[in-house]
């Protein structure tokens, strides 16, 4: 069994390390920074640790509970508050998503919630659109699927500020499969989308489709970390390798982008403030923000404390809110626009702000094939973004490594 060098201290390089480590392997983990985690990081705000990154995961496929499991967070997996997002429009103000929906697909575009936010023309439009004939031959996109099936403004107004909401990328880039692996065979099976859509989620409430970990999901970097010192990986902080130049013995595996300033930058923001009027969680869970909407500089807010109770209990009575923008936002007033904001996207006001935060992350650019020198490559340039998703395939290209070095 050979040492391996894995680049990258983020969840997939840890996932891996551990895996490799756990095979039998001698691994050293290589980051360049100072510490664990990469956009799997905490801040905390007014005393309040807080996830700076991602908050949620996908429950489908049951990857990231399994590995909660193992590493003795299994108790602390959470699920949301039962409470629906809302969508602000690019005219008019917020209304509740389409209670039945897959991304924003409604299960049925003449439902009312669907109508109040697309006018009855549309709606129309799109029911029969969806009834014409499966071909059987998938379109290139989850973009494509949508726009032919029900049309270009429910595609624009409904479905592209979800799937930007949660995989902060344009429909047309985003395939299929990744939108729900079994979504082109029910859609093959049932003969439409919006049947597909309301046979995926016949199971699925409000908020079912995500949970987290009490204290943040953060947390699962703590739990790698201690395993790896468990299992006598080594990790070199402040430690750069360049993997065009990688010339050591040991196989690599590159688990953080080739060149880390590369890719799509997103500015996220966090309000802690007391207001009683968002005791009742106004806006559900939070906002997505659709395209157009001139008056809005944030594309997506989550209404934190009232997304996940846990959160709730432990800010005394202060109000969590993640504001996140598209590019890096230099603005030294950026804290106020996120407070102007907040309270257009909450229809509550805001007016006083007890601590804020931002942070900005890269989105790196993805890469389809690993590079030949490489033993493997892991993370969101070859994964996509998604806890569960990167999660799942550095668990597999582990595997691979372990079962094509055992001889």
């Amino acid at each position: 069994m050979p040492d391996f060098d894995v680049v990258g201290g983020g969840i997939a390089g840890l996932v891996t390390a551990r895996r490799l480590a756990l095979g039998g392997a001698r691994v050293i983990v290589h980051e360049a920074s100072d510490h664990l985690g990469g956009t799997l990081a905490r801040h905390e705000v007014a005393g309040i640790v807080l996830d700076a990154g991602a908050e949620s995961f996908a429950v489908r496929g049951g990857v990231v509970a399994a590995l909660a499991e193992e590493l003795g967070l299994a108790a602390d997996v959470v699920s949301p508050a039962p409470l629906a997002a809302w969508l602000h429009p690019t005219t008019g103000y917020a209304r509740p998503l389409p209670a039945t929906s897959l991304l924003g697909v409604p299960a049925d575009p003449l439902a009312a919630d669907v109508v109040a936010q697309v006018g009855p023309e549309q709606a129309r439009r799109a029911a029969v659109l969806d009834l014409a004939p499966v071909t059987g031959v998938a379109p290139e996109s989850f973009g494509a699927l949508v726009r032919g099936r029900m049309g270009e403004p429910v595609l624009n107004l409904l479905v592209a500020p979800v799937v930007r909401g949660v995989h902060s990328m344009n429909p047309d880039d985003l395939t299929i499969a990744r939108a729900h692996p079994a979504l082109w065979q029910m859609v093959v099976e049932t003969g439409g989308l919006g049947t597909a859509v309301a046979r995926l989620r016949a199971d699925s409430p409000a908020g079912s489709a995500v949970a987290g970990l009490r204290g943040g999901v953060h947390r699962l970097i703590d739990a790698l970390a201690g395993e790896l010192d468990r299992l006598g990986v080594e990790v070199r902080y402040g430690s750069r390798i360049d993997p065009a130049s990688h010339r050591a013995a040991r196989p690599m595996v590159l688990a953080a982008p080739s060149d880390p300033g590369a890719g799509r930058k997103i500015t996220l923001v966090t309000l802690v403030a007391r207001q009683d009027d968002l005791d009742a969680a106004p806006r559900g869970t939070g906002v997505l923000v659709a395209d157009g909407t001139s008056r809005i500089g944030a594309r997506a807010l989550t209404h934190a404390t009232a997304k996940w109770p846990w959160l709730w209990e432990r800010t005394n009575g202060r109000h969590v809110l993640r504001l996140s923008y598209d590019g890096e936002v230099r603005d030294a007033d950026l804290i106020n626009r996120a407070r102007v904001d907040a309270e257009t996207l909450l229809g509550v006001p805001l007016p006083t702000v007890d601590a804020a935060a931002q942070i900005v992350w890269t989105r790196p650019e993805a890469i389809t094939v690993s590079p030949p020198d490489l033993a493997a490559v892991v993370g969101e340039t070859v994964a996509g973004s998604g806890i569960a998703g990167i999660i799942a395939h550095a668990e597999r290209i582990a595997l691979d490594l372990l079962v094509g070095n055992s001889d």
